[in-house]
C-alpha cells in the first residue's frame, strides 16, 4: 500500500450503556491522522437489554457521528443477542475499505494503536496485523495474573494447531484485508471468533504481524463479560478449527474445494516429479492456485505465476519477496491480452486449467503466441468423458478428454505431440465413486488425508494398474523454426533434445 488507505472500524456492542457512547467518541482522534484516508465504523447493537440502544441513538442524533471528515457511520441492530461473532458478521457485509478491524464498546483498548497497526500495512506486505497485550513496549498495565495464563494457554494451544508463534490471541485488535476476511468462511457465535480467524489466517498461509498495544482490562464489576467458560469453549473452538478445512467461502472460482485438494502436497509432489524433466529455465505457469506446484518447481531463471482468482493471485505475491526470478499476475488462458508481454516462454505449464474453459483451442493458440520457436507446452487434463459426474460440475468442467480429443486439438492449435502421458489411474476408483455413483459434491477431508498418506505406494503401482488414468498430460512442442535442416541455436529443442513420447 502507498500513502494513506481506509479502515472499516466493527464495534459489536452488547449492554455497555455506560461506555459505549465514551468508546465512540474516542475513535475521533483517527481523523487527524494522514495514514487513513476515510474511516467507516460501523455499529452493531446485539440485542442489548439495557440502555444501550438509547444511548446509540441519542449518539447519532446528536451530530456526534457526523461533521469529522473522513468519518462514515453506519448503526445496525440484531433484535435477538446473537453473539460477538454474528455482530461481527453483520458488520462486514458494510465493509467496502481496504482495512479492517474490531473494536469493543468499552474502554479496554486504546484507539490510538489502531495507527501503529495501519503504519505496518502501508510499510509491509501484510494479510493481518494483531496488537498484542503482551509484547514489550514503553510500559504496560499491570493486570490479573490469572487472566494473563489462561490467555498465553489459550495462545498456545492456538499456535501448535497453527504453527504460529503468536503472543496474544485473544487479543480485540486484530486488523486484517477486508477482502481477505470477507473471503474466509466465519461459523462461530461467541468468543470463539478470536480463534476461528487465527486458526483460519493461519492455514491460509496469512502473513500475520504483531504490534505492542496498551490495554486497560475491566474487572467483573466493571462490567467484564467473558468468563471462565468462554475459556472452555475457546479451547473447544481451537480443536474444531484445527481439524477443519473450511477456511474459503463459496465463490465463483470454487475455491474451497480446490483448497481442499491442497491438502495433498506428495500428491503435487508426485505430479511436479513426473512433468519437472520437460520444464525449461524460463516459464509460465497458469493457473498456479496457491503456489504448491510452483514451489516445487522453483528455483528458475524466470518463472512468473498466475491465476484468474484474486485470492490467489494476492497470496502468491507473498513468495516474491525473497525469489526475485519470480513474477506473479493474472492470466486468463482464453484472453490473448492477459499474457505477459515483456517475456516469452520456453515453458507453459496449465495444469487442470484448460478443461475449465469454454474455448480450449483459442486458450492453447494463446500459450502458443506465449512460447518461443521450440518451446514446449504442459497440459494436463481430466480424461474419460464416461466419468464426467458431480464433481466436474462442481469444479466448473467443460469436459473430459480422450487422447485423441486431446492430440485433436493441439495438432489444431499449432502444436507437436511429443509425449501422452497417463497419470494417477487408481484416481479413476475414487472420482467413479465420488462423482458417479454418490454423486457428491466434494472428497471429503479424510480422502484427501488418505490419498496424501497412500500417495507413496500409488506412484510405485500406477503403471502396472489395470486401470484407465484419471488425467492425461500432454508434452506439446511449438515448432522450431529450421535452418538447413538444423533447430535454430536459441530454441529449448536445439538445446535439450526431442523427448521421446511415452504412451500407455
Amino acid at each position: 500500500m502507498n500513502g494513506g488507505t481506509t479502515l472499516a472500524i466493527i464495534v459489536p456492542v452488547y449492554n455497555e450503556q455506560y461506555l459505549v457512547e465514551a468508546s465512540l467518541t474516542r475513535l475521533s482522534l483517527l481523523s487527524e491522522s494522514p495514514l487513513l484516508e476515510r474511516i467507516k465504523v460501523i455499529v452493531v447493537d446485539d440485542g442489548s437489554r439495557d440502555q444501550t440502544p438509547d444511548v446509540l441513538e441519542r449518539f447519532r442524533d446528536s451530530g456526534a457521528d457526523s461533521g469529522r471528515g473522513k468519518f462514515e457511520w453506519i448503526f445496525l441492530r440484531h433484535e435477538v443477542n446473537q453473539g460477538k461473532a454474528a455482530a461481527i458478521r453483520t458488520a462486514l457485509n458494510h465493509a467496502d475499505t481496504a482495512l479492517s478491524v474490531i473494536h469493543d464498546a468499552d474502554l479496554e483498548y486504546h484507539p490510538q494503536d489502531l495507527l501503529k497497526m495501519v503504519q505496518v500495512f502501508l510499510a509491509e506486505e501484510a494479510d493481518a496485523v494483531f496488537g498484542s497485550r503482551f509484547l514489550a513496549g514503553e510500559y504496560r498495565r499491570v493486570l490479573f495474573f490469572r487472566h494473563e495464563l489462561g490467555n498465553r494457554l489459550l495462545t498456545l494451544l492456538t499456535n501448535l494447531v497453527s504453527d504460529l508463534n503468536l503472543t496474544d490471541m485473544e487479543t480485540c485488535y486484530k486488523m486484517v484485508r477486508t477482502d481477505l476476511l470477507k473471503s474466509i468462511p466465519l461459523v462461530s457465535n461467541r468468543f470463539g471468533i478470536e480463534p476461528e480467524i487465527t486458526v483460519k489466517l493461519g492455514k491460509r498461509g496469512a502473513r500475520i504481524f504483531e504490534v505492542p498495544i496498551r490495554y486497560a482490562g475491566r474487572t467483573y464489576q466493571d462490567g467484564k463479560k467473558i468468563g471462565w467458560k468462554d475459556g472452555f469453549h475457546a479451547i473447544a473452538s481451537i480443536l474444531r478449527f484445527a481439524c477443519s478445512d473450511y477456511i474459503y467461502a463459496a465463490d465463483e472460482y470454487g475455491s474451497q474445494v480446490l483448497g481442499r485438494l491442497s491438502r495433498a502436497p506428495r500428491f503435487t509432489q508426485w505430479m511436479a516429479d513426473v512433468i519437472r524433466p520437460f520444464v525449461g529455465r524460463a516459464v509460465l505457469e497458469i493457473g498456479a492456485g496457491t503456489g504448491n506446484l510452483t514451489l516445487q518447481l522453483l528455483p528458475r531463471s524466470y518463472y512468473w505465476a498466475s491465476d484468474i482468482n484474486p485470492l490467489y493471485v494476492e497470496y502468491l505475491n507473498k513468495f516474491t519477496t525473497t525469489r526475485p526470478y519470480l513474477h506473479v499476475g493474472y492470466t486468463d488462458a482464453e484472453a490473448g491480452q492477459s499474457y505477459p508481454r515483456e517475456q516469452k516462454f520456453d515453458t507453459v505449464i496449465c495444469l487442470n486449467v484448460v478443461e475449465h474453459l469454454a474455448d480450449d483451442l483459442m486458450a492453447l493458440q494463446n500459450i502458443g503466441e506465449a512460447l518461443v520457436d521450440g518451446g514446449r507446452a504442459i497440459i494436463l487434463v481430466p480424461c474419460g468423458p464416461w466419468l464426467f459426474g458431480t464433481l466436474d460440475e462442481v469444479l466448473g468442467h467443460h469436459r473430459r478428454y480422450t487422447r485423441e480429443k486431446l492430440t485433436q486439438v493441439a495438432v489444431r492449435a499449432g502444436f507437436q505431440i511429443e509425449a501422452l502421458l497417463p497419470f494417477n489411474r487408481v484416481g479413476v476408483i475414487a472420482w467413479w465413486l465420488n462423482g458417479r455413483l454418490l454423486r457428491r459434491k466434494a472428497f471429503g477431508l479424510w480422502q484427501i488425508k488418505m490419498l496424501n498418506a497412500l500417495t507413496p505406494v500409488l506412484r510405485l503401482l500406477d503403471r502396472w494398474l489395470p486401470l484407465p488414468p484419471l488425467s492425461l498430460i500432454a508434452i506439446l512442442s511449438k515448432p522450431a523454426l529450421v535452418r538447413d535442416g538444423v533447430p535454430a541455436a536459441d530454441s529449448p529443442m536445439a538445446a535439450e533434445g526431442t523427448v521421446e513420447a511415452v504412451r500407455r
